[in-house]
């Protein structure tokens, strides 16, 4: 049956494998990264503003410039320009170790967006009682702005995590990272071997769904 369906499995099955975890690896590395940095930026912009917490503008600028400069970067130039850096801080700038830095430059600033915009939603109200009652800018951050912000928080990091599958796609090619994308390219375009490229979408599928299956619970259970 396996064969009928999928009549290149025997030749190129373990290479496929091989392909997801590559893309798990990619995704779960730099996912993580990106998700310290960002949310540690998202809350610096929002307690550094005008009128925040910790007002500060100079540091306030200093990320929003570097955030807006980065971004304008398409991630496929920003991978190449990152092959010196990559290579001088983990020793190499291709393969999947490779591509970990340039998915985390490329994923980090999009994120620290996400969540300025995901804390800003908070009603003002809150901060200004929380002030009130005494709570130090440490407690606002992580019993207020944090806590509260959950659902948005969930929410833009499944967006994030989606978006990270692609890039993890445009990197498999350039620097030799692997990953389901870039096999599904070498595969199912180049060799037309449709069988394969169905089944790497298929997979792609599903991991999407887990994210979205996984963050949906989340959401649910914290605005109970």
């Amino acid at each position: 049956m396996l064969e009928t369906l999928i009549p290149n499995w025997e030749r190129h099955g373990d290479r496929l494998i091989n392909a997801t975890v590559e893309t798990l690896q990619m995704l779960g590395i730099s996912g993580l990264l990106s998700f310290i940095f960002g949310i540690s930026l998202g809350v610096l912009l929002v307690v550094t503003k005008k009128n925040g917490i910790l007002e500060n503008l100079f540091i306030y600028n200093i990320i929003d410039k570097t955030i807006n400069v980065v971004r304008s970067i398409p991630f496929l130039i920003l991978l190449i320009l990152l092959i010196p850096v990559s290579r001088a801080v983990v020793g190499t700038g291709i393969g999947v170790t490779g591509a970990i830095l340039a998915l985390v430059v490329g994923t980090t600033p999009f994120f620290a967006r996400q969540i300025e915009s995901a804390i800003a939603e908070l009603d003002p109200g809150l901060i200004e009682a929380s002030l009130a009652m005494g709570m130090s800018p440490l407690e606002i951050i992580f019993s207020v702005y944090l806590r509260e912000s959950i659902p948005s928080i969930t929410r833009v990091t499944q967006i994030t995590a989606i978006n990270l599958i692609a890039l993890t796609t445009i990197a498999g090619g350039p620097i030799a990272a692997g990953g389901i994308g870039d096999f599904a390219v070498q595969f199912g375009e180049r060799l037309g071997l449709t069988d394969l490229l169905w089944v790497a979408t298929i997979i792609i599928l599903i991991m999407v769904s887990i994210i979205q299956g996984v963050g949906n619970i989340v959401i649910k259970w914290s605005s109970k």
